[in-house]
């Protein structure tokens, strides 16, 4: 019993050590020193990402995922929302693992986290990059009240089919437009990292996953530099511009080689030659899809590729921390390699402060006065307002006079779970009123409204 509460003592002093060093050194000092402290184990860890899971508070323990943090084999996770229960997962990070470092912690906040805002290429319609900006301040002033402090957003590819299924998450074909965008998105969820409602942006999908051939989603892109370099990668650049704390690579194949495993894109273009110095995570499983793309035998194989590409985080392959360290023994990665990469991903969680104070996002009192609030939601309101795009207003129908009958029509207009648009994965619709009923509302004793749902 003695040597068991020794060594919570231990844990404890070693978390407490942590923070009272990074506030008083730089982020290469505080990261030489953690790192020399570091088992080889430890520094792959900090290179697994992975989903939280459902998480019951007072239960993050008994959860896979919680003996992995525990263990020091996990650097982030996501799809977690709550300040208590992101609390618990921090405390087990920074109590029960041997080096006490905190968690990134993750969401696809993409438009909006419970407030929505119109979807990003509908954002785009405004060219108000000041309205763009405060979207994403508000978005992420809520998710970080909520715990999160890592948003998988923006999302800046170039789109020219309208038959790839992720177009609607992007700003559309323009490069001088997207470019715009990118900034003012990072701008907006990042500030300066010094705020607590400031969370750190993710530049996807690096890159150009919106070329795949015939709107053909994971598939091969094949283009000359010249275009890659004129119409694709500006916005890609904006984000590195623009200080992005970490990119995401992208599914697809750019010249027969997939992105998460491409050292010209993430080693010689990305760092070399934009100068970025951030860190670099895989879309979900994307180790392990190269396989699919038949460049890898094995997922030891694709690992391996990818840590020497220059990927620093593996989303849910369990690729690295599964293989690093036989790839290590066989002489197929270096110590050098998974340095770097771990770097990196400490470097992230300096720069958020949680170094200085694993707990800074996990404030449960802040859900109740900065999420979904009157200020928030009228935000959105206006801002939406600034991105229709009408045409033409023949015989000036619009706006409808509230008189008269008004005819209603379609399976969306009485639905919540379909209102908010694509990839809300924090929202409430339960909190939505359908657009039949906000009809009803502004016509009740002035006209007649006409439903039908039309068809399924």
């Amino acid at each position: 019993m003695r040597k068991y509460l020794l060594s919570i003592a231990l844990f404890a002093a070693s978390a407490c050590l942590n923070t009272a060093v990074a506030q008083q050194k730089g982020m290469k000092e505080f990261v030489d020193d953690l790192m020399s402290k570091m088992t080889l184990q430890e520094k792959i860890g900090q290179l697994n990402l992975m989903v939280a899971g459902d998480i019951t508070t007072g239960q993050a323990m008994n959860t896979q995922v919680g003996g992995a943090i525990a263990a020091g084999n996990m650097g982030g996770i996501f799809n977690i929302k709550g300040a208590k229960e992101i609390r618990e997962m921090q405390e087990l990070a920074v109590k029960k693992s041997r080096m006490g470092i905190p968690l990134l912690v993750g969401m696809d906040v993409i438009h909006g986290y419970e407030t929505i805002f119109p979807i990003p290429l509908a954002l785009s319609c405004s060219w108000d990059m000041a309205a763009v900006e405060q979207s994403a301040a508000i978005a992420a002033k809520e998710a970080s009240a909520d715990g999160i402090n890592w948003t998988f957003s923006p999302m800046v590819d170039i789109t020219l089919d309208a038959r790839w299924g992720r177009y609607s998450e992007g700003n559309g074909e323009d490069p001088y437009l997207g470019s715009l965008i990118t900034k003012a998105m990072v701008r907006g969820y990042q500030g300066d990292y010094s705020r607590t409602d400031n969370i750190m942006a993710c530049v996807k999908h690096f890159a150009l996953y919106g070329a795949s051939e015939s709107g053909r989603d994971y598939n091969t892109v094949d283009m000359s530099r010249v275009r890659m370099y004129n119409q694709y990668l500006p916005p890609y650049k904006a984000g590195a511009e623009a200080g992005a704390g970490t990119f995401m690579s992208s599914f697809n194949l750019v010249d027969g080689v997939p992105a998460t495993a491409n050292k010209w894109l993430l080693d010689d273009l990305l760092r070399g030659e934009w100068g970025y110095d951030g860190m670099v995570v895989t879309d979900y499983g994307s180790i392990g899809e190269m396989l699919s793309h038949s460049v890898s035998a094995n997922l030891q194989e694709a690992s391996a590729q990818a840590l020497k590409a220059g990927t620093d985080m593996d989303m849910c392959s369990m690729g690295f921390i599964a293989t690093l360290e036989k790839s290590l023994k066989e002489g197929k990665v270096s110590e050098t390699d998974i340095d770097k990469a771990c770097r990196r991903v400490l470097e992230a969680k300096y720069k958020l402060g949680l170094f200085q104070n694993p707990y800074k996002y996990c404030d449960p009192k802040r859900r109740k006065k900065d999420i979904f609030n009157d200020e928030n939601r009228r935000a959105a309101r206006d801002i939406a307002a600034e991105t229709f795009v009408l045409l033409k207003n023949e015989g000036n129908l619009l706006p409808l006079k509230k008189q008269g009958k008004v005819a209603l029509i379609g399976p969306l207009a009485n639905t919540r779970a379909n209102l908010a648009g694509t990839w809300c994965v924090a929202y409430t619709p339960d909190k939505y009123s359908t657009l039949k009923e906000g009809m009803e509302r502004a016509l009740a004793g002035k006209a007649t409204l006409l439903y039908a749902q039309g068809s399924n």
